[in-house]
């Protein structure tokens, strides 16, 4: 019986995304194509592999049996690529990265220049993602690496099999509107304001939450936006007030909105997560450590310019 060991790898991700089209997604390859390559699978070890009595493709006992093979496979061929990197010193290798858009503007594209030049054989891949979509991707094996972010008041959620390593602590301010006579000082000034708030998911909206539950307002909703462009722009117009990370701050023109006095508005927490390494050393993948160092760096270099803002109270420059 021969069995092609890149069809094992097309049955690996069937079983592990849960069907034909998502693993055809993960593996670059059209669904008649998967299709195809599992039915010769099959006819290679000549039993059925997968289940095609319902409408959702599911594998049967001899293919989860195989698929559980396939796996170990997978995790040996990690081992085997981490020792190689060892034996060469030279580390290569693609590297898909999720993150969000002010982590791809001020850290990853840095970083990316600088992995450039000390590691001109890593290829960096990186999808705009975030969120639970992000870490089941990263469970998945569709990223290496991804950068999350959360109100740092928040407890660390728990992650089986994933690691989670701090990279920043990014605080948290609120801007309002340039034409206003003078910037707030305490958050019950705000209580009665318009807000161009943050999803309820995301940091940004759960610090909104956090702030008018200690304070006791409901906040006035009026705009809710993902991005940090478009919020600021929203607040520079007068249409509210908003809070945001000092990371979106950092290429805002002078004079664009005012940032108030306002103190313990809390922060978010920014975190790289990879995978559980499960192969026989234990060791992190030194691809992937060396993305992180770079990713550090980038921030190093943020932190020195964020000194360079102006105090509270200023038009941000």
């Amino acid at each position: 019986m021969e069995i092609d060991p890149r069809r094992l790898r097309v049955l690996h991700e069937v079983a592990r995304r849960g069907g034909v089209m998502r693993a055809a997604e993960a593996l670059h390859l059209t669904a008649s194509a998967v299709s195809q390559q599992l039915a010769q699978l099959e006819r290679e070890v000549g039993l059925a592999l997968i289940d095609r009595s319902q409408r959702r493709v599911s594998l049967t006992p001899a293919g989860r049996v195989l698929a559980g093979y396939a796996d170990r496979i997978e995790d040996e061929l990690a081992e085997a690529r981490r020792e190689l990197t060892l034996f060469t010193e030279r580390l290569a290798g693609p590297v898909t990265i999720a993150a969000f858009p002010t982590v791809i503007t001020h850290l990853l594209v840095p970083a990316l220049r600088a992995l450039a030049v000390r590691h001109p054989r890593i290829t960096p891949v990186i999808r705009e993602l975030v969120g639970p979509p992000a870490l089941e991707e990263l469970r998945l094996g569709g990223a290496d690496l991804v950068i999350t972010e959360r109100d740092a008041s928040l407890p660390a959620p728990v992650q089986p099999s994933l690691v989670s390593r701090t990279l920043h602590v990014d605080e948290f301010r609120v801007v309002v509107p340039p034409g206003w006579p003078s910037a707030p000082t305490t958050v019950a000034e705000l209580a009665a304001a318009p807000w161009v708030a943050g999803p309820r998911d995301q940091a940004c909206g759960q610090a909104l939450e956090r702030l008018a539950s200690l304070h006791g307002f409901a906040p006035r909703r009026v705009h809710v936006i993902e991005e940090f462009p478009p919020t600021l722009a929203l607040v520079a117009a007068g249409h509210g007030v908003a809070i945001v990370p000092e990371l979106a701050l950092l290429d805002v023109p002078e004079g664009f909105v005012r940032v108030s006095e306002i103190a313990d508005v809390g922060a978010r927490r920014l975190d790289a997560v990879t995978r559980l390494s499960r192969t026989r050393s234990g060791e992190p993948d030194p691809v992937h450590a060396v993305v992180i160092a770079a990713i550090e760096e980038a921030l190093v270099d943020h932190l020195r310019a964020a000194d360079a803002l102006q105090e509270p109270g200023e038009p941000v420059s």
